[in-house]
């Protein structure tokens, strides 16, 4: 029997990093995602392929339910079948019956977004998983890749977000997002894709430990991006939460370094440093950004549900 499933790609306005310690993210899920098709197979295992959105081949593996069960990660060439395995591995420790009452499956995956533009490669397939094998997505994100889950919840969400993590759970509080002045949003890939996990891990092994006041500051610009009534409130808030952000990673914001003399506000989304920026800008800026060699130039209304 086939079934399939969807999720919804993220991006990530406000509380990059300080939402793994708490703090509120505002999030947007987008009108690009990851779907997943399940069909029955054989011989004990899984047959895997999955698409790019050009329709181009990824990934196509076959593991064995031994190898699931077993966590085989042995073979260090292949990171992305490691990292499937993984989680493969963590959902059935939440489901046992997948593996214990089937012959196998055929499993197909297709991204309507470029793989390497960040928008949720990983999470789209983790929320996927958990809805084909009815468990919580969340747990098996904790048990497997890691990070905050704002991005699952974007997975399962068609509005705006506000996002943040109360004694290490979820909370997801769905917000109105609909502003005059979406037309002077932009998107902007920098065509550097950014490895969030590694990320992660640099901003734990960085990270200042009394962030109490940080975490209290980026709050209250989430609650001033929220409610901004004109573009200038909306861009002096987040303009005031790249330079917070910039005094606690200790790093130039994207617009001193690349961009300086763009006559607008850029705001880096998730990771520092790849994947999308948001700009903000009375004019639509996309020549600015072609005569820089950046090609991928998406508007709100094309980017976001």
């Amino acid at each position: 029997m086939k079934k399939e499933f969807y999720s919804n790609g993220k991006l990530l306005i406000t509380g990059e990093y300080l939402v793994l310690d708490g703090a509120k993210g505002f999030a947007l899920p987008t009108k690009f995602g990851q779907n997943l098709i399940v069909e029955n197979g054989a011989n004990r295992s899984i047959t895997w392929k999955s698409y790019d959105s050009d329709g181009s081949i990824w990934l196509d593996v076959n593991l064995t339910f031994l190898e699931i069960l077993n966590k085989d990660t042995n073979d260090k060439q292949a990171s992305v079948k490691n990292t499937l395995i993984e989680i493969l591995h963590a959902a059935s420790l939440l489901n046992p019956d997948f593996i214990e009452n089937s012959e196998g499956y055929n499993i197909i995956t297709h991204l309507t977004f470029p793989k390497n533009w960040g928008l949720g490669t990983s999470s789209t397939l983790i929320n996927n998983i958990a809805q084909w094998l009815q468990i919580n997505a969340f747990v098996l994100l904790k048990n497997s890749f890691g990070g905050s889950g704002y991005d699952i919840a974007c997975a399962q969400n068609n509005s705006p977000i506000v996002y943040h993590l109360d004694m290490g759970k979820p909370v997801v509080e769905k917000v109105t997002f609909h502003p005059d002045f979406k037309n002077n949003l932009y998107f902007v890939y920098l065509d550097k894709k950014q490895n969030s996990k590694s990320a992660i891990a640099a901003y734990y092994n960085n990270r200042n430990e009394n962030l109490s006041k940080n975490i209290a500051k980026i709050d209250l610009l989430t609650h001033e991006v929220l409610t901004a009534k004109t573009l200038r409130e909306f861009a002096t808030a987040l303009d005031e939460h790249e330079a917070e952000m910039s005094n606690i990673l200790e790093m130039q914001t994207i617009k001193e370094s690349l961009f300086s003399d763009f006559n607008g506000v850029i705001k880096s989304l998730g990771a520092w440093g790849g994947d999308f920026v948001l700009a903000i800008s009375k004019e639509n800026p996309t020549a600015y950004f072609e005569k820089r060699g950046y090609r991928t130039i998406i508007s709100y209304k094309e980017m976001i549900l």
